[in-house]
């Protein structure tokens, strides 16, 4: 996989980071440059984090499943793609309090990177450097994060729903190509 495949992922998998940041630089009445870095710090650090853990955990059971791992790979990106997908056409507006707390960033990070864990599980199955890929997609996700801290704060919630459809059709996309390489329709 290369660089610019894994960077789309990275972004991909960010959005969902940056539409939850959007939602903490609204709950603010100013921005600080410290709340985008505790956002980035908390969201960039689970997002690079679950994709390790998801690539150790697919690589125990990799000898079981070579066979199926691009389905595998295809179905896991396919169905985090519309689940974001189908998230951005939520229209129940989100508010989230404007605590920057460990309790209240813990399970925000966790939740924005559940689907990176399985995204990790589909990188034991193709030929990845998984420390580049985590480190691609920590330093991405910390940016867009940091980014959605202040343009939840200066522009409001326009931008959110955007950010998740993007995301969703990005993975969907990259699993779709995952799927067509190993079917040998791509070279």
């Amino acid at each position: 996989m290369s660089i610019w495949e894994l960077f789309i992922i990275a972004v991909g998998l960010s959005m969902d980071a940056f539409a939850v940041s959007i939602c903490k630089g609204l709950s603010v009445e100013k921005a600080e440059l410290k709340h985008g870095i505790i956002v980035g710090l908390y969201f960039g650090g689970f997002q690079a984090f679950m994709p390790l853990l998801g690539y150790f955990l697919g690589a125990k059971f990799q000898a079981l499943i070579t066979r199926y791992d691009h389905w595998i790979a295809f179905v896991l990106l396919g169905l985090i793609g519309a689940n974001m997908v189908k998230e951005s056409f939520d229209k129940e507006q989100d508010t989230l309090p404007p605590s920057f707390t460990f309790r209240a960033m813990l399970p925000l990070a966790i939740a924005t990177s559940i689907d990176a864990l399985a995204v990790g599980v589909t990188f034991a199955f193709l030929q990845v450097n998984i420390i580049w890929a985590v480190s691609l997609i920590g330093i991405t996700t910390f940016a867009f994060s940091w980014a959605g801290v202040k343009v939840g704060n200066v522009f409001g919630a326009k931008f959110k729903s955007r950010a998740e459809l993007f995301g969703g059709i990005v993975l969907i996309l990259m699993g779709i190509k995952i799927l067509l390489e190993h079917l040998g329709f791509l070279g």
